[in-house]
């Protein structure tokens, strides 16, 4: 039975890296040795499985099937396992897959708390500013920031962060402070994260909402960019308090505008659509609601 679990969770892996080696690596075992024993599982199920090529590992139309079986059968099975045990422990692996800015200042800080709490635990941090397929990445769950692209899924809200304006003291010395949202237009911004690379951006006061236009100077695609560029005082950046939190609080960058909003961006939790989720996923994020409420 244990060689035919590690068989299901090799093809897994081989399904979604679509590489021998890759799973050969994320599961400790030799490349020779994944080749050998999905080519043993295919000879057992009596069909192809994956067809390789030089430069992939594709599902066939019945590993494609296959693999949708076989997911749900290995996680009700870590389900069945930490019922059984009836204690809070939890075993097995967790992959998580997150945008990188948030991960690095948010996530990752809170970790140790988890991990401590479940010692048996292996976690997979999957980070990037590109929105990932949980689906392809085998994540287990998804953090995202800002609004839910798949309806199908089940998620959980697990925090609120207001968007900012801000810019560094060297900046503001040399070109001004800009005293109200209009006079973005005479200042340069720094654009390019979801949610701030429009022509305008807009805030709210006591009732009023206004559309600032804003005159792009630089364009990034990842936070950590925007927010490296507006402390060398490239100019302003328009983000999240998540995102820049560490600048505020040491003086590298100062807010604009704090009497003025800009909304919220949430973080959902959403778990990989078609399964059930693993107990370790919820309790990763019933961690983090709480968490990141402090």
């Amino acid at each position: 039975m244990n060689d035919k679990l590690q068989a299901l969770r090799l093809f897994v892996r081989v399904a979604r890296t679509g590489s021998f080696s890759a799973a050969a690596r994320e599961l400790d075992v030799s490349q020779p040795s994944v080749s050998r024993i999905i080519a043993a599982l295919e000879e057992d199920v009596g069909a192809a499985l994956v067809t390789r090529t030089t430069r992939a590992v594709t599902l066939t139309d019945a590993g494609s099937d296959y693999l949708t079986r076989v997911e749900a059968i290995l996680s009700s099975l870590e389900e069945a396992d930490h019922s059984a045990r009836g204690s809070q422990e939890l075993r097995g692996s967790l992959r998580v897959a997150m945008p990188a800015s948030f991960g690095v200042r948010e996530i990752i800080p809170l970790m140790p708390g988890f991990l401590t709490r479940h010692p048996s635990l292996n976690v997979s941090l999957l980070m990037s500013d590109q929105r990932q397929d949980t689906i392809k990445e085998g994540a287990d769950v998804a953090l995202r920031l800002g609004d839910l692209d798949d309806s199908s899924a089940t998620a959980r809200i697990i925090g609120r962060t207001p968007r900012l304006i801000a810019a560094s003291p060297s900046y503001l010395e040399t070109h001004g402070a800009p005293e109200v949202p209009a006079d973005l237009a005479d200042h340069a911004a720094i654009v390019g994260p979801a949610g701030t690379s429009s022509g305008t951006w807009s805030f709210q006061k006591g009732g009023q909402s206004v559309s600032a236009r804003i005159n792009p100077r630089l364009t990034v695609s990842y936070n950590e960019a925007a927010v490296a560029a507006a402390v060398a005082g490239i100019g302003v950046v328009n983000t999240s308090l998540w995102g820049c939190r560490a600048e505020l609080a040491s003086g590298a960058l100062i807010q604009l505008f704090p009497d003025w909003k800009m909304g919220e961006v949430e973080a959902h939790g959403m778990f990989t659509p078609g399964r059930r989720p693993k107990p370790s996923a919820r309790a990763l994020v019933e961690y983090l609601i709480a968490e990141l409420r402090r």
